[in-house]
This record gives structure tokens, C-alpha cells and sequence, in this order.
């Protein structure tokens, strides 16, 4: 059984750049035009008021983490056919057509965005230390998330001219850059702790942003540059800290506990936004940079039924986007704020099945659901 995709690092098979590769019955040759639009409208669910024109535009496999090019018109994903292959990433066009091979089929990448102006992108990977899928993480500890070597590479959208941009020992990797692209942020454990870091757009002036013990990640500039908003856990208690640092040392993480914070983009006026307990990730600012989205399952924090909910910067006004009873994750805005690209379980073919859906975002009378 497939499980719902909550989580922020990747899982396709190891085949070279030049080999081409089969998504949904449709033959796309590696950096060629992709295969025609599969796009399927579907309906949203009834009280899903933010949502017009939803639209279906991966099929089968695991699809998540879908952001925008500069231009609006090109989405980079992560994509993986089956349980046992890896994570490469993908850009399609916003129609759904044109799916292609983005990175070079090796390892495990994860967390892939445009860069350069969309002429190049940015993502992480594990293909220099391995060029196998690395080994799954050990449950039994309980729900865990793998700290692979990533490291973060640059390439074109063909995946051709592919350079290294930034390497250390251990986990680089959740890279989003600044609007007006001059700036990388991206988390590493380089200094023992999971913390979130910023760079030039060429891997100099390099600087840490959170030093308090814990994980610090995910995280995405306000429309503006002025704010960073990400998600932490700050373990306070001796044993939690003590779990949380013998997981690390086996370059391990447990995320079942996350709220949302925002800082300053130089790292200062660092504040927590939610309180809701559960896991809270995957947020980003909406347009008039006073809100942001996320995803969380506060509601049920055992589960994997995570819903889309807005919140001011302040902390008011929680708003609930989406009702469907599966996980739903992953939401960006286009850069002119009028859709959004999210990931969902909705209309799987098999269970767990996790799918890339873009929407005419509408701001309803009254707000939405409280």
C-alpha cells in the first residue's frame, strides 16, 4: 500500500540522461517536448470556496512539490513511478503538457526550483556520494524522515550543463530562492544542527539565519524578499532534545511535531505564527504577503489527513482551504497570484496515490471556512 506523500525529501530509477523514460503510457524523450496534455478537470470538494477550474495534471506514481517559474508558465516537480525507485524531478507545462526529465536519473533529488530567470533550475541530490536510490530509513524507530548527502546542483530544464553549486557533509537541501533571484535560502546540517542558511544565487557570502537546537526548514521568501516563512520544532523538554539529537546523529528526523514561524529575510525578528500542535509544514506567503497557506493535520495530529489552511502573519484568523479527507500539501502561488499548485491524494487511482493540481485561486465573500 501506497502512504500519503508527507515528506520533504524524494524517493525514480536510476537511468542515465540520455535514456528516455515512460510517464503515463506517453514515450518523453529525456530533455525533448514532452508528451501531450493528460490535464483532467476535476471538480473540488463543496465547500472548497477558494477553488475554480481545478485541474488534475500528473497521473500515477508519487507527484509533490510543484513550484512555479518565474514566468508563471512551467511547473518543477518531483516524481517517482513505484515504491522501490527514486525521486527525479520533472518540469511540465501549467496545461499539463510536456512533462520531461529535469535532473539526470541518478540518486535521489529532492526539492527542485526554477533558477536564472527559469533558463536554468535549482535542486538536491544524492548522485555524487551514490548514483544508487539510498536505503530507506529504519521505522522502527517510528515515523522518521531520512537526512540523505544531498547536495545542490544547478542544470537546465533538460538536465544538460549540470554544475554543482553548493556541497558540504550531510543534508543540503530545501532551496527556494528570493524573488528577485539574487538570493539562495535552503536548509543544512553543515554545523551539527538543522538549521536554515542563505547564499548568493553563486554559493558565495554564505550565512546562518536559526541557531536554536532543533529543526528549522522549508523555507520560501515573502512576494516582497523582506520575510522568510519556514517550519520548526524547538524541542524544549531534556528528553525530547535528547531524542530528537540521537535521531540526528543517525541522520534522522521525526516530524510529527512542526508549527510556523517568520523572520526577517537577514535571519533577525524570528517569531512562531501557529500554535496548533500536529505537524504544520509547507507554508508560503500569499500575495499580499500578510497571509500565508500551509499545510497541517492539527485537526487529527495522528493522521495523514492533512488539509490546506490560511493564517495571518500574526497568528489570527485561521482559515480552512481545503476539506478533502486525504493529505493535501505543498501549495505555491503563481507569481502573479491568481493560481495555485498544490499535491493531493484526491482521485489516486490506488490508495496513497499523490497527484500535482493547479486552481483559479478566488478570495470568497466572508473568507472561506473558520
Amino acid at each position: 500500500m501506497r502512504r500519503s506523500y508527507f515528506h520533504p525529501t524524494g524517493r525514480i530509477a536510476n537511468v542515465g540522461a540520455a535514456v528516455c523514460v515512460v510517464l503515463g503510457g506517453a514515450l518523453a524523450a529525456c530533455g525533448g517536448e514532452g508528451p501531450a496534455s493528460r490535464a483532467v478537470s476535476r471538480a473540488p470538494e463543496a465547500d472548497e470556496l477558494h477553488f475554480a477550474n481545478l485541474t488534475q495534471l500528473t497521473f500515477g506514481g508519487q507527484n509533490a512539490e510543484a513550484y512555479f517559474s518565474p514566468d508563471g508558465t512551467q511547473l518543477i516537480f518531483q516524481r517517482t513511478d513505484s515504491d522501490t525507485t527514486c525521486d527525479q524531478q520533472y518540469v511540465i507545462n501549467t496545461d499539463g503538457s510536456g512533462m520531461r526529465l529535469a535532473s539526470n536519473g541518478l540518486g535521489r533529488t529532492t526539492c527542485g526550483y526554477f533558477h536564472s530567470g527559469g533558463t536554468r533550475v535549482l535542486y538536491s541530490s544524492t548522485f555524487r556520494a551514490d548514483e544508487r536510490c539510498p536505503p530507506p530509513p529504519d521505522f522502527s524507530q517510528g515515523y522518521v524522515w531520512p537526512l540523505y548527502d544531498f547536495d545542490l546542483y544547478t542544470s537546465r530544464p533538460d538536465g544538460s550543463e549540470i554544475e554543482t553549486l553548493f556541497s558540504s557533509p550531510g543534508y543540503d537541501a530545501e532551496a527556494t530562492l528570493s524573488p528577485d533571484g539574487e538570493t539562495i535560502v535552503f536548509t543544512s546540517t553543515r554545523d551539527g544542527d538543522l538549521d536554515i542558511y542563505t547564499m548568493n544565487v553563486d554559493g558565495t557570502d554564505l550565512r546562518r539565519l536559526t541557531t536554536t537546537p532543533g529543526y528549522d526548514g522549508g523555507p520560501f521568501f515573502s512576494h516582497d524578499g523582506s520575510m522568510i516563512v519556514y517550519r520548526a520544532w524547538h524541542p524544549e523538554a531534556r528528553e525530547e532534545l535528547d531524542d530528537y539529537r540521537q535521531l540526528l546523529a543517525q541522520n534522522l528526523v521525526r516530524p510529527s511535531r512542526m508549527e510556523i514561524w517568520v523572520m526577517d529575510a537577514d535571519g533577525s525578528n524570528q517569531r512562531q505564527v501557529t500554535d496548533l500542535g500536529g505537524a504544520n509544514f509547507a507554508p508560503f506567503f500569499h500575495p499580499d504577503n500578510e497571509r500565508i497557506i500551509f499545510s497541517s493535520n492539527h485537526h487529527s495530529p495522528r493522521s495523514r489527513d492533512f488539509n490546506l489552511y490560511m493564517i495571518n502573519r500574526d497568528g489570527t484568523g485561521l482559515t480552512q482551504v481545503t476539506t478533502h479527507g486525504e493529505f493535501d500539501g505543498f501549495p505555491m502561488f503563481s507569481p502573479d497570484g491568481s493560481k495555485l499548485v498544490f499535491a493531493s491524494n484526491r482521485y489516486g487511482e490506488v490508495e496513497g496515490e499523490t497527484n500535482i493540481f493547479i486552481a483559479e485561486w478566488v478570495e470568497p465573500a466572508g473568507g472561506g471556512i473558520r
